[in-house]
């Protein structure tokens, strides 16, 4: 067996790799990060370095690849974020110390969901680690973000989890190993992790939660009855543990939501509506957040971000929020002034969050400090606002204490690393100090020496230098060491000099050396008990940092709403959307000033369905979606782009848009659209606004006209649905639904014509339209003038034969087939006024045997 031939250190590596053999284990040897064997040729392919190989045992070459030590992040960047795990294995003893092998033992396991580092965050996002657990029908849901310790769970029905991750959007997902296959995840590329069943355990996941919490019991979370939720946020708490080692996280208190308390967007949705991406590029400046976003720090950033993807159906609380950005919408003053003093504000929940870990920087204990020192002034702006505010003025509570102990802690303008005398405040620590003093007069001692030393021996290119080996000597060129005094002990010979000590430099040398490590070692202990009575204040902290963010986006959406001419909407439970002058925020912004032309829409129990007809490029599309977004800002607590908005509270926004295929699930353009019409069909609720744009149209004309017309008629009729649809076509024969589906409005692009010449007037009026201009657009996008005319000559031929009745696609015999848009029958009007739900099994026996009599009649 190998193990009876390799060296000590091989068996160390092996039984450490047992242990984390799912990881890449980064093994400290010296001055560098070592991998051996599979991991070997996996760093050196990913991270495209030299691979070598060690002779570790008898006849035994194992493959190696390594990192230093001084610039491992810019390596572990990489591997992370290709969803690699790494296991970091440290020298835990001193080899200069040590008798026989140094300790070493794996002291972090990094993730795609458990990173600290800078480099590995996108500071504008959350980095959320998920867990999910499964029984039949029912799932809970927990999620943390250890660098800013947010920590929520939930449990609802299997069929709302793909919509819940879609919102969350973790960087890595923990999973038992005996249902991650069943889980349906809404998006391959994140990474799971399976864990043992065991894991999940409902007594072992509590046990953790009390331990982690220090507390009895798990009622004050307000997770009574939620079994599945305590058991997927004791496996994240469980994990933490695991692969924090000897790091410890910060989590605040678990909170504990209901799904039902958002309105779900799927991925589809926030994708169509250009939520945080947008144009052909997805590019965040032309997206919905960049159009609103004014926040000056990154905790307003981030939470503006969660905001905008889980709109509120709480009523409460939306007024609560809009009459926050009301009050600094009013107050021009004060939302200047808060702008200022939140832009001096750093992103104190990571602070905190690097604190508790024991990973903080001197410079960021002092950005955390300067943070701290604008709550009285934040407080002050808000109490300044109303009683309204009350409830965020008492969050912002300031830590007097925490801003004194760094100021006396901590150098105003650090230098160095702690452990170089340059971070710890002078007069904070007697013991610092009196080493500083000792360190700094050996060290000028030894800076005066080499002038004394040039007196003494007349030699004046005599000059004292340093080196690890050797450590301070005295350097003399060879011509000139015949005059040396008795004193200098030769211990260097070099080509052209030769290097001395003498007796008091050895002595002053032994002061400055010791007083340096001495200095070292407590100016890292007095550094790290500062950290630890900061990370003693971390809950008051974080609720401070999460008002703090409040009043950013507050204060911001209300800049937005001054600056784009934003207004208040309405917001109930009513029925109604009724827009005056909406307006598409991005779109909006892109255009110069005063182009955009603004639209109205009006949707209600009786005018739920608008068919909304016109030409291609004339605006149909960025209509329906203004519409979409109005609401969705609305119930987000923001002001949105109109001259008046009268929002009822929709529970679902759907959106089937644009032309898509997925070739990795063989599925055409067609098909997409097709399945993602029948997801909003099957799931949308009478108080959903959905948006559909050209359905039918990646088909033959008339199959996608007749599936067109049967979607609106389901739509309309279905009781379960009858919700309000925006519904955008090129086929304007759609038009004449309206005249036999009562909640079925038409609207349509204005057209002017001149000869040839068509302009687009970008506004929605009454009616239907009954051209397409298709042409006209192809000769707009430059289309060469032989096509163009050619494509004139095919249309003016078809159009003649249709109307002539010569030409007629069918799938049946032409006397077979129905007329697609007949008036409709007596028969067709006695089945529509049927009350299916009301009737008795026998009366709906005699009723349909009077309808066949009826249809038996007219055959």
């Amino acid at each position: 067996m190998e193990s009876e031939f390799v060296t000590p250190i091989r068996r160390q590596y092996l039984k450490i790799k047992e242990a984390y053999r799912d990881s890449i284990v980064l093994f400290r040897m010296g001055d560098f990060y070592e991998t051996f064997d599979d991991d070997a040729h996996l760093v050196a392919r990913e991270l495209d370095i030299t691979l070598t190989g060690r002779s570790l045992g008898k006849n035994l070459r194992v493959p190696m690849a390594g990192v230093p030590a001084h610039s491992l992040e810019p390596y572990l960047v990489r591997l992370v974020r290709k969803g690699h795990q790494v296991a970091i294995c440290e020298q835990l003893s001193d080899p200069a110390t040590s008798k026989g092998l140094v300790d070493r033992d794996v002291v972090r396991v990094i993730t795609p969901g458990t990173v600290f580092e800078d480099s590995l965050l996108d500071q504008q996002t959350n980095n959320y680690l998920a867990s999910v657990c499964v029984n039949g029908e029912r799932a809970g849901l927990a999620y943390a973000d250890i660098t800013t310790g947010e920590f929520a769970a939930t449990e609802l029905p299997v069929a709302q989890l793909p919509l819940e991750l879609g919102r969350v959007a973790p960087a890595e997902i923990l999973v038992p190993e005996t249902s991650a296959k069943s889980v349906d995840f809404p998006d391959a590329a994140w990474h799971t992790t399976p864990l043992g069943d065991g894991d999940f355990a409902l007594e072992r996941a509590e046990r953790a939660l009390r331990d982690y919490f220090r507390i009895l019991t798990l009622e004050s979370f307000g997770c009574e009855g939620m079994p599945l939720a305590v058991s997927a946020a004791g496996a994240i708490v469980e994990y933490l543990d695991r692969t924090s080692k000897s790091t410890r996280v910060q989590l605040n208190n678990l909170a504990v939501y209901s799904a039902q308390q958002f309105m779900a967007l799927d991925a589809r949705t926030r994708r169509n509506l250009e939520l945080f991406e947008g144009g052909r590029g997805q590019q965040r400046e032309l997206s919905v957040l960049a159009s609103i976003d004014r926040t000056r720090t990154v905790l307003g950033t981030r939470l503006l971000r969660r905001w905008l993807g889980q709109p509120l159906l709480d009523l409460a609380e939306l007024e609560r929020r809009l009459d926050a950005v009301e009050a600094f919408f009013l107050d021009g003053f004060s939302r200047g002034t808060a702008a200022s003093t939140l832009a001096g504000i750093a992103d104190i929940e990571r602070i905190i969050g690097r604190v508790v870990a024991g990973s903080v920087a001197p410079r960021e204990l002092l950005a955390l400090k300067s943070g701290l020192e604008a709550l009285p002034e934040l407080r002050r702006i808000v109490g300044g606002l109303g009683p309204g505010l009350q409830w965020l003025q008492t969050e912002l509570i300031p830590a007097p204490e925490v801003v004194a102990l760094i100021e006396a802690a901590i150098e105003p303008e650090p230098s160095g690393g702690v452990g170089e005398g340059g971070v710890i405040r002078r007069g904070f620590s007697n013991e610092v100090d009196e080493l500083k003093d000792a360190s700094v007069n050996a060290r000028e001692y030894i800076a005066g020496l080499e002038q004394k030393e040039r007196e003494r021996t007349g030699v004046r290119s005599l000059k004292v230098g340093y080196n690890q080996v050797f450590g301070y000597y005295i350097e003399v060129s060879r011509s000139q060491t015949e005059n040396l005094p008795d004193d200098y002990i030769r211990r260097q010979t070099l080509t052209n000099a030769e290097r001395y000590i003498v007796p008091e430099l050895k002595e002053y040398e032994s002061v400055a050396l010791n007083a340096r490590e001495r200095l070292a070692e407590e100016e890292v202990a007095v550094y790290r008990r500062v950290c630890a009575q900061v990370a003693d204040s971390t809950g008051p902290i974080a609720r401070a940092a999460t008002a703090i963010a409040q009043v950013d986006v507050f204060s911001g959406l209300a800049q937005a709403a001054v600056d784009n001419g934003y207004v208040r909407p309405v917001v109930d439970d009513g029925e109604v959307i009724s827009i005056r002058d909406g307006r598409h925020p991005v779109v909006e912004s892109v255009l110069p000033t005063g182009q955009y032309v603004p639209n109205d829409v009006e949707l209600s129990r009786d005018a739920r369905v608008l068919v909304i007809t016109g030409p291609n490029m004339a605006g149909k599309s960025t209509y329906i979606r203004q519409v979409a977004l109005i609401t969705l800002l609305a119930q987000v607590g923001s002001f949105v782009p109109a001259a008046e908005a009268h929002i009822g509270l929709v529970d679902r926004i759907f959106t089937r848009v644009g032309l898509q295929d997925d070739l990795a699930t063989g599925q055409s353009t067609f098909m997409v659209e097709m399945v993602e019409t029948a997801a909003i069909l099957n799931q949308a609720t009478p108080r959903s606004l959905v948006i559909l744009d050209e359905i039918g149209r990646g088909t033959s004309t008339y199959d996608g006209l007749s599936i067109a017309r049967s979607v609106i008629e389901h739509i309309h009729n279905d009781p379960r649905l009858g919700c309000k649809t925006l519904f955008a076509t090129h086929y304007h024969e759609l038009t004449q639904l309206a005249s036999s589906l009562p909640g079925v409005r038409n609207f349509c692009v204005a057209v002017t014509e001149e000869g040839n010449d068509v302009v687009f007037l970008h506004r929605i009026v009454p009616g239907g339209a009954d051209k397409s201009y298709g042409v006209h657009v192809a000769r707009l996008a430059g289309m060469p003038a032989g096509v163009v005319n050619r494509a004139w000559e095919v249309l003016d031929d078809l159009e003649s034969q249709h109307s002539d009745g010569r030409k007629r696609a069918s799938r049946a015999a032409p006397s077979q087939q129905l007329a697609l848009f007949a008036p409709c029958t007596d028969l067709e009007e006695a089945v529509r006024a049927m009350d299916v739900s009301n009737m008795t099994p026998l009366e709906a026996l005699n009723k349909l045997y009077e309808l066949q009599e009826q249809a038996n009649s007219q055959t």
